[in-house]
C-alpha cells in the first residue's frame, strides 16, 4: 500500500465483532469511499473501537472488504481494557470554548456539529483572539445569533484566549476544542458525563481522527501518530501512577490534544487556568493543553481519556504546514516543561529524576525513520496514527526540525512572557 497516495476515510459501525453492517459512510463532509485504499473508523453498536487500513478491489463491497479486515483484531481474546470506562451519568452543565482566528469557514463547519449535540445542557462559545477583520464576529452573530455566544479578545495566544473563554462560561464543565475538528454527535456526552460520576476528575479528553487523508503531508502525520491515543480507556491518577508510564505525568502528549478536552472549571481555576504565555500564537508555539493537563494532575485531580468522545480533524494539507508542525510540537514540548518548572518549582526534583529517561524517549519518537520496500513503510499493514506503534516513516528534515524546536522551546517561552508583561 502506497502511503502517498491517498486515502478514502470512512465509518463503519457493526452490531458486534461478528454482527452484521450497521452502518457505512464517509467521514463527515468526505466524499463516497471509491476502489482503492480506505481508512476505517470502525464501531461497535455507535462506540468507537479500532481503526483499520485495507484495499478495496474495484466492484467490491467496501463496507464488507473492510468489516473482514477489522474482525479479527475485535475478536482477538484479551483485548479488554484493563481500566474500564466510567458508567455514563447525566452530564453536567458544560460551556464549549471554541478559540480561533480569521477561519470563518471552517468555524462554521465546526460550529454545526457544535450545535447538533444530543447533550442536555450546553452553550457554545467563540473566543475570536486578536482579529483583523470582523469576519468571525459577523459570522456568529448573523448566522448563529442567540445559539453561540462572541466574545473579543485582542491579545494574541492560544492560551489567552482559552482563559478568556474559561472566565465566560457559565458551566460547571468547560470544553475545547479547535475550529477545524468536526465532532460527534455523542462528543460533548462522552466528553463530560465521567465528570457526573467522579467528584476527583479534573480533565477528561477524547479521540481525535483525520477527517481527510488525501495530501502526502496529511497522510505522513497521521502515519507519525497523529492526535490519536488509541481505543483503550485510561484513568491517570497522581495518587497510583500508572506502571506503564515511567515518566508520568511529564509525558503529557499521550493524556490528549487540545482539540479535544475538558476541565471541570474549578480545577482548571485552582490552578491558574492556562499559561498564557504557551501555546499557538506566542513564540513559545505551542504547549498550553500539556502544560494545563500536568498542572490539573499535579493539584491532585484525576485525568481521564475515552475514545468515546470524538473529533474529526482537518489536518494541513501542505509540506510547509507539516514543517510548521513539525517544529512547533518541539518547542511546544520543551516551553511546557518550562512553564511547569517555572510556575511549579517543587516538580523540579521530579523532573530532574526523570530527565535521563526522558532524553532517551524524546530522542526515539522525534527519531528519523526510513521507510521501507517498494509500498511505504515498515509494518506497512499498520493503521496511520495507531497509538502506541512507531512503525511509520519520518523524514530526517522533519526530524532535525522537531529537535530544533525542542532546543527553542525554552527560549520562546522567555520571549513570550516577556511579551506578557509588555501586554499587561
Amino acid at each position: 500500500m502506497n502511503r502517498t497516495q491517498a486515502l478514502s476515510v470512512v465509518d463503519l459501525d457493526l452490531d458486534s465483532p461478528d454482527g452484521p453492517v450497521l452502518s457505512f459512510r464517509p467521514a463527515p463532509g468526505g466524499p463516497p469511499p471509491v476502489a482503492g485504499d480506505v481508512y476505517a473508523l470502525v464501531r461497535l453498536r455507535g462506540r468507537p473501537a479500532a481503526t483499520v487500513l485495507g484495499h478495496v478491489p474495484e466492484g467490491a463491497d467496501a463496507a464488507e472488504v473492510l468489516a473482514a479486515l477489522a474482525r479479527p483484531g475485535l475478536a482477538r481474546p484479551g483485548d479488554e481494557p484493563t481500566e474500564p470506562e466510567a458508567p455514563e451519568a447525566v452530564p453536567p452543565r458544560a460551556t464549549v470554548v471554541v478559540a480561533t482566528r480569521e477561519r470563518a469557514d471552517q468555524l462554521a463547519r465546526a460550529l454545526d456539529s457544535l450545535l447538533d449535540q444530543d447533550h442536555p445542557d450546553h452553550e457554545l462559545l467563540v473566543v475570536d483572539n486578536a482579529p483583523t477583520t470582523r469576519e468571525t464576529e459577523e459570522l456568529v452573530t448573523r448566522k448563529y445569533a442567540d445559539r453561540v455566544r462572541y466574545v473579543r479578545e485582542d491579545t494574541p495566544g492560544l492560551a489567552v484566549a482559552h482563559n478568556t473563554g474559561l472566565a465566560h462560561a457559565r458551566g460547571e464543565v468547560v470544553a475545547f476544542t479547535d475550529d477545524d475538528v468536526v465532532a460527534d454527535p455523542h462528543w460533548l456526552t462522552a466528553l463530560t458525563a465521567p465528570f457526573a460520576a467522579d467528584p476527583r476528575l479534573g480533565c477528561v479528553t477524547g479521540l481525535i481522527l483525520p477527517a481527510r487523508l488525501r495530501t502526502p503531508a496529511q497522510i505522513l502525520l497521521e502515519s507519525h501518530g497523529g492526535f490519536a491515543k488509541g481505543f483503550a480507556p485510561r484513568l491517570y491518577d497522581p495518587l497510583r501512577p500508572p506502571a506503564d508510564e515511567p515518566l508520568f505525568p511529564f509525558t503529557a502528549g499521550s493524556f490528549g490534544s487540545g482539540a479535544n478536552m475538558a476541565f471541570r472549571a474549578r480545577a482548571l481555576e485552582a490552578v491558574g487556568g492556562f499559561d498564557p504565555a504557551t501555546g499557538t500564537g506566542t513564540a513559545a508555539r505551542g504547549g498550553d493543553d500539556l502544560y494545563a493537563f500536568v498542572a490539573v494532575l499535579s493539584a491532585g485531580f484525576r485525568l481521564r481519556y475515552t475514545a468515546e468522545a470524538l473529533v474529526w480533524h482537518h489536518h494541513r494539507e501542505t509540506w510547509q504546514d507539516l514543517r510548521n508542525q513539525a517544529y512547533g510540537y518541539g518547542a511546544g514540548l520543551t516551553a511546557y516543561l518550562t512553564a511547569t518548572l517555572v510556575r511549579r518549582p517543587s516538580l523540579l526534583p521530579a523532573l530532574l529524576a526523570r530527565l535521563p529517561r526522558g532524553l532517551v524517549y524524546a530522542k526515539h519518537m522525534t527519531a528519523h525513520r526510513e521507510a521501507a520496500g517498494d509500498h511505504g513503510v515498515p509494518g506497512d499493514h499498520t493503521v496511520p496514527g495507531e497509538h502506541g506503534v512507531p512503525a511509520h516513516p519520518w523524514p530526517r528534515s522533519l526530524s532535525r526540525l522537531e529537535r530544533r524546536g525542542m532546543i527553542y522551546g525554552p527560549i520562546g517561552y522567555a520571549k513570550a512572557r516577556l511579551r506578557m508583561r509588555g501586554v499587561r
